[in-house]
C-alpha cells in the first residue's frame, strides 16, 4: 500500500483517511466522540471536510460515509516522509480493520483493502485452496445442483416413469461455483481444462509457461500431472476425457485405468535413498539392514545412504565425505572414493575417526552413586516383571536391539509414574508396582526428538527464550526510543512490525493437496519478515532481520560483549549446534537437532543437582566430533550433581556411561528381560548379551 501510495508525482498533496463507516445508517455520535478523544481533528463526512470539535448531527434515517483524517501529506523522496506515509497507513489499518482512503489533491479518492475483496463492487473471494475447485465440497460446489451438473426433469407424458437430464442452468454442467471457475490458467478455467481429452490435456500441461517463482511453486504438481497423463496414453486411452463418468467407462477402459497406476514399480535399476536408516537400531540390527542394502545392489540397483555409522561406511563401495564443518561451514566433498582411499585422506575428519588416528574420549571415572531410584515389577508391553536399579547422580545407558522393551522401560514405565509422584497429588503409577527412591529427586525432564515447533514461525531463538533478550536489546536502542517502538515492534508474530504481506513468517505457503506443501519467499520483504521500518534499526550495524539470519557462531561473536545473551548462545554452541541459525525455521531441524535444542535450554537454566534427564538416542544425525561435544555435555550435567538417564545405541556413549542395563536378549515377546547391568567393561564380559559382545570387539 505505501508503494503504491508513493507512486504519487512529486508536490502531490493527499491525505490519508480511516473510512470507519462507509454507506451505513446511523448517527454515529459514539464513533464521533471516541475519535475526537483519541486525538483526531477533522473528517470527512459524505465528502465535506468537518470539524470534529463542532457538533455534528446526521440523519439517522441515511446512509453516510465518515472518514477520519489521518494525516496530510506532500509526496516528497526521502526515507522521513515514507517512515511518517507507513505509521499513517499503519495506524488507519487499525481503525477501520483493514481500510485506507487517499484523497488527492484533484478530488480523487483511492481505496485500498488487505482483505480479498473488491472494495467498489462488494464481492469478497474466500482464500484460494484445493477445495474450492472440488465439486464434492461445499466450499467448491455449486449451490445450484450440489456439484451434481445437471438438474433432473420430469419426462413427457408418454414417458411418465422417466425424467431427462439437463445441464444447470447456473453452472451450465461444470459443477463448480462462479468464484471457483473465476479463476483461470492460460485463459481456462478447471472445468474447461478437464473437459479436455487426455492427449489434449498432456499437450495443455507440456504447452503451459511460467516465471522463475511460478515455477518454484508448480513445478512438483507439475511433473506428476504430465507423469499421470504420460501412463494413461502408454495404455491408449488418449481419447477419454479427464472428466469423463466413470460409469460410462466400458470394462477395458476400467481396467487399463488401473493399469496405469501400476506402470513404473519394476524393482530392478531402482536408485534406492536411505536417510540414516540405522537410526534406532542396535549394532546386530544394522548389519542386517546392512546385508539386506548390499542384496538390493547385488540385484542391479543404486543405494545412495546418508549415515554416520562406521560400519555402514566401511562397507560402502564408494563414500563422499562432506564438509569441512556443518551449516555455512560445510557444503564441499572433502573426500571421496573407497573407505580405504577416504581414510588416507589427510584432509578428511571422517577419514581420521575410520582409521582411528582421532577417538571419542574415554576419560577413566570413579564416580559413586547417591543413591538408587528403583523401578520395581515393571509389567507392560513385553516386559517380564522386571526390576531395574538406576543410580543417581551417574550417566546411565539403556541398551538392547530393537523392540527389547528400552522405551517401555525408560518413557512409558518410569518416566510417567515418576512424573505423576512428582507434579501430581495423587499419583497414578503405571506399569509396576512401585518406585523406591524418589526423594531423591526434585524433577524429571524427558528431553525428546519432537519437533520445537510445528510452524516455520518457532525456531531456536524463540524456543530457547534467547529471542526475548534480543528484543529488549533492540526496544532500547537510541533510535528506536526515538521512535517509540516497544519490543513487540521486533515480534514476528505480532502486527506492528512485522511484514504483513507474509504476516512475519517470511515465507508464503502454498498449499499442494495430496502433495507436501510449497514454502517461496515473500516477495515484498524478500524473507526478512519485518518491514522497512524496523529493518532500519541497528546495532553495531545489523537490523534484528540480520540477528535471525545469524549462525550460533556468528552470535557469539556478536554479542561477545552482552554477557545475559552469550551464555545462552553458548549452550547452543555447546551441544553441536554452532551452524544452526538463529531464525531457522523448526519445520527444517531435524529430530536431534531439535532434541539438542531442548537440551541447550536445559543447559542455560540454573541446576538443582537433584534433576532426572531422559535422552532417548541423543546421538541421532551426529558426526564423531559430533558425539565427543554430546557426550561432555552430558557430563555437564552430572558433574552438577544430576541424573542422565539415555536409551543408545551409540558404543561411544555408552562406553562413557557409568552404567549400562541391557535389555533383550532378543525383541519383541523373547526380549523384556534384563540381560545383563553393570559398568560398560562388566557388561563387556558377557556372552549372553548383543551389546557386550559388540562391546568387546571394539576393543574395551
Amino acid at each position: 500500500m505505501v508503494d503504491a501510495i508513493a507512486g504519487l508525482p512529486e508536490g502531490a498533496k493527499f491525505q490519508i483517511l480511516a473510512p470507519i463507516v462507509r454507506g451505513r445508517k446511523g448517527e454515529y455520535r459514539k464513533e464521533l466522540l471516541e475519535m475526537r478523544k483519541a486525538g483526531y481533528v477533522r473528517a470527512r463526512v459524505n465528502g465535506e471536510i468537518v470539524d470534529l470539535g463542532e457538533d455534528i448531527v446526521l440523519d439517522k434515517q441515511k446512509k453516510h460515509t465518515i472518514e477520519i483524517i489521518v494525516d496530510r501529506l506532500v509526496m516528497k523522496a526521502g526515507d522521513a516522509l515514507m517512515r511518517r506515509l507507513a505509521d499513517s497507513v499503519e495506524t488507519s489499518l487499525k481503525l477501520t480493520g483493514g481500510l485506507v482512503a487517499v484523497l488527492t489533491d484533484n478530488g480523487k479518492t483511492r481505496l485500498y483493502s488487505d482483505k480479498l475483496a473488491c472494495i467498489k463492487c462488494g464481492v469478497s473471494y474466500p482464500e484460494v485452496e484445493p477445495r474450492i475447485f472440488s465439486f464434492n465440497s461445499p466450499h467448491g460446489a455449486c449451490p445450484a445442483c450440489d456439484g451434481i451438473g445437471y438438474a433432473m426433469t420430469p419426462g413427457c407424458p408418454e414417458e411418465e416413469d422417466f425424467t431427462l437430464l439437463d445441464a444447470c442452468e447456473v453452472c451450465q454442467g461444470a459443477r463448480l461455483k462462479p468464484e471457483s471457475l473465476a479463476i483461470k490458467l492460460e485463459k481456462k478455467s478447471i472445468a474447461e481444462v478437464t473437459s479436455l481429452s487426455i492427449r489434449a490435456a498432456a499437450e495443455f500441461f507440456v504447452s503451459l509457461k511460467f516465471t522463475d517463482r511460478e515455477l518454484v511453486i508448480a513445478h512438483r504438481i507439475l511433473k506428476e500431472i504430465r507423469e499421470r497423463l504420460g501412463f494413461l496414453v502408454n495404455v491408449g486411452l488418449d481419447y477419454l476425457t479427464l472428466d469423463r463418468a466413470a460409469a460410462t467407462l466400458s470394462g477395458g477402459e476400467g481396467q487399463r485405468i488401473r493399469l496405469a497406476t501400476q506402470i513404473g514399480s519394476g524393482l530392478v535399476g531402482v536408485l534406492y535413498i536411505l536417510d540414516e536408516p540405522s537410526i534406532g537400531l542396535h549394532q546386530r540390527d544394522n548389519r542386517r539392514l546392512l546385508q539386506t542394502l548390499l542384496r538390493l545392489r547385488d540385484l542391479g540397483n543404486t543405494v545412495v545412504v546418508v549415515e554416520h555409522d562406521a560400519e555402514t561406511m566401511m562397507a560402502a563401495d564408494h563414500l563422499l565425505d562432506m564438509g569441512p564443518g556443518a551449516g555455512t561451514h560445510g557444503g564441499h566433498v572433502i573426500a571421496q572414493g573407497t573407505p580405504q582411499e577416504v581414510m588416507g585422506n589427510p584432509d578428511s575428519i571422517t577419514g581420521q575417526y575410520l582409521r582411528g588416528i582421532q577417538t571419542v574420549s574415554l576419560p577413566q571415572r570413579d564416580r559413586k552413586p547417591k543413591g538408587y531410584l528403583t523401578v520395581a515389577n515393571a509389567q507392560k508391553h513385553n516386559l517380564k516383571n522386571v526390576t531395574a536399579k538406576i543410580p543417581l547422580g551417574m550417566l546411565t545407558c539403556v541398551t538392547g536391539v530393537s523392540g527389547s522393551g528400552k522405551s517401555t522401560l525408560v518413557l512409558e514405565v518410569l518416566f510417567h509414574s515418576l512424573s505423576q509422584m512428582l507434579y501430581q497429588k495423587k499419583p497414578k503409577i503405571d506399569g509396576c508396582k512401585e518406585l523406591r527412591g524418589v526423594d531423591a529427586l526434585d524433577k524429571v525432564i524427558d528431553i525428546d526428538q519432537s519437533p520445537i515447533g510445528r510452524t516455520p514461525r518457532s525456531n531456536p531463538a524463540t524456543y530457547t527464550g534467547l529471542f526475548s533478550f534480543i528484543r529488549d536489546l533492540y526496544s532500547n536502542l537510541p533510535e528506536s526510543r526515538v521512535r517509540g517502538y516497544k519490543p513487540g515492534r521486533y515480534s514476528f508474530n505480532v502486527k506492528g512490525g512485522r511484514c504483513e504481506a507474509c504476516q512475519g513468517d517470511g515465507l508464503i505457503k502454498i498449499e499442494m493437496h495430496f502433495l507436501p506443501d510449497v514454502y517461496v519467499t515473500c516477495e515484498v520483504c524478500k524473507g526478512q519478515r519485518y518491514n522497512r521500518e524496523t529493518m532500519e534499526i541497528l546495532h553495531k550495524g545489523k537490523s534484528i532481520a540480520d540477528v535471525l539470519n545469524m549462525t550460533v557462531d556468528d552470535a557469539v561473536e556478536f554479542f561477545e560483549h552482552i554477557p545475559f545473551i552469550k551464555r545462552k548462545l553458548e549452550t547452543l554452541h555447546d551441544v553441536g549446534l554452532h551452524y544452526v541459525k538463529l531464525g531457522q525455521s523448526a519445520t527444517t531441524l531435524s529430530g536431534g537437532e531439535a532434541q539438542r535444542v531442548k537440551l541447550s535450554r536445559e543447559l542455560s537454566k540454573r541446576p538443582t543437582g537433584r534433576t532426572m534427564y531422559i535422552l532417548d538416542e541423543p546421538t541421532t544425525g551426529l558426526h564423531f566430533a559430533d558425539v565427543q561435544r554430546l557426550i561432555d555435555v552430558l557430563d555437564r550435567l552430572v558433574e552438577a550433581g544430576n541424573t542422565v538417564l539415555v536409551i543408545e545405541h551409540n558404543l561411544d556413549v555408552i562406553k562413557n556411561a557409568d552404567w549400562v542395563i541391557d535389555l533383550g536378549p532378543e525383541g519383541g515377546d523373547r526380549g523384556g528381560e534384563i540381560v545383563v547391568e553393570g559398568p560398560p567393561r562388566e557388561v563387556a564380559k558377557s556372552k549372553r548379551s548383543y551389546t557386550g559382545q559388540v562391546l568387546k570387539e571394539s576393543g574395551l
